[in-house]
């Protein structure tokens, strides 16, 4: 997103002010992006977590895999998850990192790109403690058909699945790899947000390109290329750590997937992550700079 754009209150005498956005607009539009996307998420995770000793899929053949051994419908196992993610990972991220630019913003400048590094990092910190749950949730029901009959959990949604893993597991279960989940957090909204807003800053400033949907998606799909890059090896140690049926620690675990693996499961999923996030990132702000017209056209709000 790019630095907050002057827009003031329609009227003669009025006084000028920047318009504030309620919090939550990051969540309602990563939600809508979120069921466009939920079908490569899900290929995604099966590709991150298929057996280094069975039959080995690419992202197409997993796709035909899973249409075919499910329906179409089965793309969207665990979309109740995703959305509750969204509801708490994104909107405490994008709510969190709105707040921020608004609190470093002057009508003279904009934050400098290591301020939106270091407030997009918080962001996502935060987002990734709050939307712990959820992400563990929507990686176990997108990774449940996999397992066999004997080892599936079969939560019947997002609701069910969070009273049945504290019950069952107990408290704790719920933030089952919150730690690598937070990292990756953490790096995610800084290479997203961070390096869109960059992204966006240097085409509006060395370019003829103007702040319209040509620019969005160029600096959306620059974004997205960079947050897949940078995530990847963190989004495979959160994958495995989230859908194992057994607790292992982080040494251990990386010590047993490098012995069977060696240095590629670093980049494992690469391109579906990518194929992805990038619509996803897309969407996302695609859906967020129509909320924000939306809501200006309400108020009564012009730029």
């Amino acid at each position: 997103m790019s630095a907050p754009a002057k827009e003031v209150r329609k009227g003669k005498g009025r006084r000028k002010e920047p318009v504030h956005y309620p919090f939550w607009f990051g969540g309602s539009a990563s939600c809508f992006a979120a069921c466009v996307t939920h079908p490569l998420d899900l290929i995604k995770v099966r590709l991150q977590t298929q057996q280094h000793h069975g039959p080995k899929r690419n992202m197409l053949q997993m796709f035909v895999h899973v249409a075919s051994e499910h329906g179409l419908i089965g793309l969207y196992r665990g979309l109740s998850a995703s959305l509750l993610r969204q509801l708490t990972y994104s909107t405490t991220r994008f709510g969190v990192y709105e707040e921020l630019k608004d609190v470093f913003s002057t009508a003279k400048s904009a934050p400098s790109f290591l301020t939106l590094v270091a407030m997009a990092s918080t962001s996502g910190l935060l987002g990734g403690i709050a939307g712990n749950p959820a992400d563990v949730l929507n990686v176990r029901m997108q990774h449940d058909a996999a397992l066999p009959i004997s080892q599936r959990r079969n939560y019947k949604n997002a609701i069910d699945g969070l009273i049945r893993m504290t019950r069952e597991e107990g408290f704790r279960s719920l933030w089952r790899g919150v730690w690598p989940n937070s990292m990756r957090a953490v790096l995610m909204t800084a290479s997203q947000l961070a390096s869109y807003d960059g992204f966006k800053r240097i085409l509006l400033t060395h370019t003829l390109l103007e702040d319209n949907l040509t620019t969005h998606f160029t600096a959306s799909f620059l974004a997205g290329f960079v947050a897949t890059t940078i995530c990847s090896p963190v989004d495979v140690i959160k994958t495995r750590v989230m859908s194992a049926s057994e607790s292992k620690g982080l040494p251990r675990l990386l010590a047993d997937i490098y012995r069977t693996e060696g240095f590629r499961w670093m980049f494992k999923g690469w391109a579906p992550s990518f194929i992805r996030l990038g619509p996803h990132t897309i969407v996302t702000f695609l859906f967020l700079e129509q909320h924000k017209k939306i809501y200006r056209n309400l108020q009564g709000l012009e730029e």
